[in-house]
């Protein structure tokens, strides 16, 4: 009688220690940062982006954001997405200038892993299966999508993914990147059909990029609304009290 007791109770305690090994990391955003790296996308393209998103990450305006939200970090990880996604830089958590800068610096190494044509819908729903699956909480999901075209020639239409996304409780942003000197980009509607197709969710907003001078200022600008929860609309009102 006592060994089986005593065999009770080792069970009851390793089925109370489980959850608390197996914890999740807890932060107040997961942000998967959605970047094209499709065939209009050339190697110095992918590497000004990679630049400009590492300069938007340790902005001390978005340090300040993150260390003065409500969980003071978030966790982050960088995607470029074409025919297929590729994960540059793995969810990290961010909570100052350190681990900012260690994101940063990591996004400069890896070489281009993600080809061909655009496949929206699928990179999308990556980046869904990366919050769903990672070992991270957060009461806030975002997808921050950027690119310079609507195209999606491989994989699900990019309607039937992003109401899967939004299903899901995710938000979708988006970074459309224009282009107007190069007649392979989408155009001048490229804003309106992000704006009709992509985005999506509560809170859900679009900052334009208009050329490669005001790429990082754009970033910057996404990254601090999207840690603050705000909608560009909502940051300008408070600017101006």
């Amino acid at each position: 009688m006592l060994w089986r007791a005593l065999l009770a109770l080792i069970s009851a305690f390793g089925l109370l220690a489980g959850p608390v090994n197996a914890q999740e990391r807890e932060v107040g955003l997961e942000l998967v940062l959605l970047a094209d790296a499709s065939g209009s996308i050339d190697a110095g393209e992918l590497a000004f982006q990679r630049q400009g998103y590492a300069e938007a990450i340790v902005d001390p305006r978005v340090i300040a954001a993150i260390q003065n939200s409500l969980y003071g970090n978030i966790a982050v990880t960088y995607v470029e997405w074409a025919t297929n996604t590729a994960v540059v830089v793995d969810w990290t958590i961010i909570d100052g200038p350190e681990s900012a800068a260690a994101f940063a610096d990591a996004l400069a190494g890896p070489a281009r892993q993600a080809f061909g044509r655009n496949a929206i819908g699928s990179a999308l729903l990556e980046g869904k299966r990366l919050i769903e699956e990672n070992d991270i909480f957060a009461p806030r999901g975002v997808i921050d999508f950027s690119g310079d075209s609507i195209g999606n020639s491989f994989g699900p239409p990019i309607e039937i993914a992003r109401d899967e996304v939004l299903a899901a409780g995710i938000t979708i942003n988006a970074l459309p990147i224009l282009r107007p000197d190069d007649g392979r980009r989408a155009g001048s509607n490229l804003e309106e059909e992000y704006a009709n197709r992509i985005i999506g969710g509560p809170g859900a907003f679009m900052v334009t990029a208009e050329n490669r001078a005001t790429f990082a200022d754009a970033v910057r600008r996404k990254l601090i609304l999207e840690i603050a929860g705000l909608t560009p609309d909502q940051m300008d009102l408070a600017e101006g009290d």
